[in-house]
């Protein structure tokens, strides 16, 4: 399967699930909408935060479709799940946006961890192919106007043996995040029960295995309310676009 025959099937609702485990060694992104009046606001947060929000790509005011080389993406159909806040709150999490899209909307998409995942396998590092659990953290963000909040991660064990080895992978891959922001010691992070998280499921683990937590893409996600627009657009956690691109793309 390509990138572009998943995103087929996901138009066609034959995919529904998490992306995690497929199409090793492709780009995978987050997605966050915005009016065009609040873009300029989110963008200078992600630069602020690049670990957590390393942009890939921004979309045209208006223009539904992702700027960049390759078969033709069409982000209201072509993710398997999204979220769609309006004034703050919460509405929906539908399979498509089209509904939702308006002529101001601008695309941004954001780097993944799921993009590291293979190259961890091949370092002899097991990975679920789950969506990896997902933390709310008490670490701040580095403030851009009214955005602010805090830091997101996601988690996955490692044997303590090659915790080393799974810095120096995760660190060739800045648009999956990069290297860890925390190795061991949840509480660090204002994490208290590390088999609850916010989402995901957490993997078994072994009595060797350390927590390794990397920024995550749904950090945008718990300060998107603090624009104050009219409406936010993102993925659900774990649903995310499938790009043609390889990593080694965006540096």
């Amino acid at each position: 399967m390509t990138p572009a025959e998943l995103r087929s099937q996901i138009v066609r609702g034959e995919w529904t699930t998490p992306t995690a485990g497929v199409l090793d060694d492709y780009q995978q992104a987050n997605l966050v909408i915005v009016p065009q009046a609040q873009a300029y606001a989110l963008l200078l947060f992600c630069l602020r935060n690049p670990k957590a929000c390393p942009i890939l790509a921004v979309g045209d005011a208006g223009d539904p479709w992702v700027p960049l080389p390759g078969a033709a993406i069409d982000i209201r159909t072509m993710l398997p799940r999204y979220r769609v806040w309006q004034h703050g709150h919460l509405v929906a999490e539908p399979t498509d946006i089209e509904a939702y899209w308006r002529e101001d909307s601008v695309l941004i998409l954001l780097g993944c961890s799921h993009t590291f995942d293979a190259p961890l396998r091949r370092a002899g590092i097991e990975v679920s192919s789950a969506a990896p659990p997902v933390y709310t953290t008490k670490v701040p963000n580095a403030p851009a106007g009214a955005m602010g909040g805090t830091l997101v991660v996601s988690m996955r064990p490692v044997p303590r043996g090659l915790v080393s080895q799974a810095v120096l992978v995760t660190a060739r891959y800045p648009s999956g995040h990069g290297a860890p922001v925390q190795i061991g010691d949840p509480d660090a992070l204002g994490i208290n029960d590390l088999q609850a998280p916010d989402f995901g499921v957490v993997p078994p683990m072994g009595p060797d295995d350390v927590p390794v937590f990397w920024a995550c893409g749904v950090t945008p996600q718990q300060v998107l309310p603090q624009l104050g627009s009219a409406y936010c657009i993102s993925h659900y956690p774990g649903h995310m676009l499938v790009l043609d691109q390889r990593p080694e793309v965006f540096g």
